[in-house]
């Protein structure tokens, strides 16, 4: 069985980093639980979001965003 566990997540005031898929203003920074780290637009990371929360150990969400990888 493969316990998957949810991201320490972060509210920030803002962002300085650009999309790496589309290089638009980031909303969310990862960081990876094997290293490194990965900035999205709010519409890249809600849309790979399913695919982002596993392989994180850290999100910072810009405030005011709402990201589809955060569980209520």
């Amino acid at each position: 069985m493969t316990t998957v566990l949810s991201p320490e997540i972060v509210v920030v005031d803002s962002l300085a980093e650009r999309c790496d898929r589309c290089g638009a203003a980031a909303k969310l920074e990862l960081s990876l639980a094997g290293g490194g780290s990965l900035a999205f637009c709010g519409h890249h990371a809600n849309r790979y979001a399913n695919r982002l929360v596993p392989m994180a150990a850290k999100a910072s969400v810009e405030d005011g965003f709402a990201w589809a990888g955060v569980t209520p």
